[in-house]
């Protein structure tokens, strides 16, 4: 038997202890609170559009409930699956700090089987701001499932508003009336989906939602695009908003009458109850559809003895209006982040980059179905997740490289598509859109930084005009029609990402692949053990994860 160097002898030690203590509530978490939920997911009736249809709820809820949480929270999440189909929730925005286990996509997480259960571990670590979590198995977004996460700033962390009278969930997007199963049969037989049926806003319909102010106190709206299909916009009858925050960054406060929210995007404004005391509409249209969707929430005031009335207020109709919006949203360089550090001391302009990356999406048909496509890659989930593949070093599951790093716009292919990536890489991300359509990428693991949007094709000298200095940090953006997007991305956690259209058609049909960004090191600074309890399925089943 080869023997142990003092220094391999050593590794070994401290790695056991640091699982021991992560066991006991410490060490890799050190005192951080541990918040405590468990989660039953089921079937109910639901109206949003005002006919009966079969929904998911969680604890009883649609929307379900919210998460609250503190920067460096510990979220223990016992999920038990009472559907009668294989069920995951992924947690949009949530970063998962070296602990790509806990994403819960079908890339890194076996499914919980009908009628068992799964409690994730998650850290909300170094991140504030305003989040959603949905369910990422087949088309279950379409039931419902999801609901708001928001993480506070910790206390003696500076907050560059004053501290708003309430905070509200709005939870915002398309619905259709048809069945999820239906749907996804649709998509499995090589078809389009029609046009949804309508907008909701907390899982209900036209006024169906109340928000209760009181006149002459300011209010914290945090909107999410919960949506399967359509940007909106959204807007507040006879109220300014001032943007404060976008997906944890702080934002210079710029005022806007209404804002254009893409799929899977997350804003918050404070809203001041400065008018006469009656009820206002709270309005969400549907963008850059050839059907304007429109429907309506109601803001009271408390002593309002007048409801809503007029008409509803129009929302903007052309592009370049919502280019121009999405130019003004900038980062707050002076306001504190999750540490009291302001956030502009990170200058991620004068970093070098190591690498670009060219995604073109793509809506092709293959072997005489509708797929959609990433660099002519069309992806395919394999029977086993990639992470445990990779773990396990289970062969045959994926290919390192056969995600292409640029786009040749040759025939399209059904691929198990992965990229490699190294740890701490600075790189480059542009997402070239030829097609008529605007479209919606996000990155789980990361925020990166929106350095520029243009018409047209992308060339190295795009990079002239790059906001190298205030660009807003976030997780997911808007490529317009037959143009691009930017953006600045460092590679500083460890895992395997999806990266994936929110367009939740196009991800189900191949809009999407897995960034494994790699580190050789088996050091638990760069990346946590696999969880004792985790799920095993596929070609892992049959093995074991880790005895402490």
């Amino acid at each position: 038997m080869r023997a142990f160097s003092f220094k391999t002898l050593s590794l070994f030690i401290v790695s056991t202890l640091f699982l021991l203590l992560n066991e006991g509530g410490v060490g890799v978490y050190g005192e951080n609170p541990y918040r405590i939920l468990t989660w039953k997911v089921t079937y109910g009736d639901i109206y949003p559009l005002g006919v009966k249809q079969t929904g998911i709820l969680i604890n009883g809820q649609f929307p379900g409930p919210t998460i609250d949480a503190v920067t460096n929270d510990n979220l223990v999440i016992s999920v038990f699956n009472y559907l009668n189909e294989p069920f995951l929730i992924s947690w949009n925005g949530i970063q998962n700090r070296r602990n790509s286990w806990q994403d819960g996509t079908s890339g890194t997480n076996c499914p919980i089987r009908p009628g068992k259960n799964y409690t994730y571990n998650i850290q909300v670590k170094d991140q504030i701001g305003s989040f959603f979590y949905y369910p990422s198995l087949l088309f279950h977004k379409a039931a419902g499932g999801y609901g708001g996460i928001r993480i506070w700033s910790r206390p003696k962390i500076p907050v560059p508003f004053a501290s708003p009278s309430g905070d509200f969930n709005v939870l915002v997007g398309d619905w259709y009336k048809t069945d999820q199963a239906r749907l996804r049969r649709v998509l499995d037989s090589g078809h389009s989906l029609p046009a949804p049926d309508g907008l909701i806003i907390n899982g209900r319909g036209w006024n169906g939602y109340t928000f209760t102010v009181d006149q002459g106190r300011t209010y914290r709206f945090r909107i999410s695009n919960v949506g399967l299909a359509s940007s909106i916009n959204f807007r507040i009858q006879g109220h300014k908003m001032k943007l404060v925050e976008v997906e944890g960054s702080h934002t210079i406060q710029n005022v806007y009458d209404s804002l254009d929210i893409h799929l899977g995007q997350s804003y918050s404004v404070l809203v001041t109850a400065d008018q006469p005391a009656q009820d206002y509409y709270v309005v969400v249209s549907s963008r850059f559809t050839p059907e304007v969707l429109t429907s309506t929430a109601v803001l009271h005031y408390s002593n309002s003895h007048k409801g809503v009335s007029g008409p509803v207020p129009a929302g903007p109709t052309q592009v370049a209006w919502s280019v121009s919006q999405a130019r003004s949203i900038r980062r707050n360089l002076t306001a504190s982040g999750p540490r009291p550090n302001p956030q502009g001391s990170y200058h991620y302009g004068s970093i070098t980059l190591q690498r670009t990356i060219i995604l073109a999406n793509s809506a092709p048909v293959i072997n005489g179905k509708q797929r959609y496509a990433v660099n002519s890659v069309s992806y395919v989930s394999p029977d086993t997740p990639l992470k445990l593949a990779d773990y396990f070093k289970i062969s045959g599951v994926f290919n390192l490289g056969s995600m292409p790093d640029k786009p040749s716009y040759g025939g399209s292919y059904l691929q198990t598509a992965v990229m490699n990536s190294n740890f701490r890489d600075f790189i480059e991300i542009v997402f070239q859109n030829w097609e008529d359509t605007v479209q919606s990428w996000h990155v789980d693991g990361f925020n990166f930084f929106v350095v520029g949007m243009e018409g047209g094709g992308w060339t190295a000298a795009s990079r002239k005009n790059y906001n190298l200095r205030d660009a807003v940090s976030r997780n997911t953006v808007q490529v317009y029609p037959k143009a691009w997007t930017a953006v600045y991305v460092a590679l500083d956690n460890v895992g395997m990402w999806n990266i994936r259209s929110e367009n939740w058609a196009r991800q189900y049909l191949g809009q999407q692949f897995y960034l494994r960004v790699y580190t050789p090191s088996l050091s638990f600074r760069d990346e946590l053990p696999i969880p004792k309890n985790a799920l095993l399925c596929g070609r892992a089943k049959g093995r074991h994860t880790r005895p402490l």
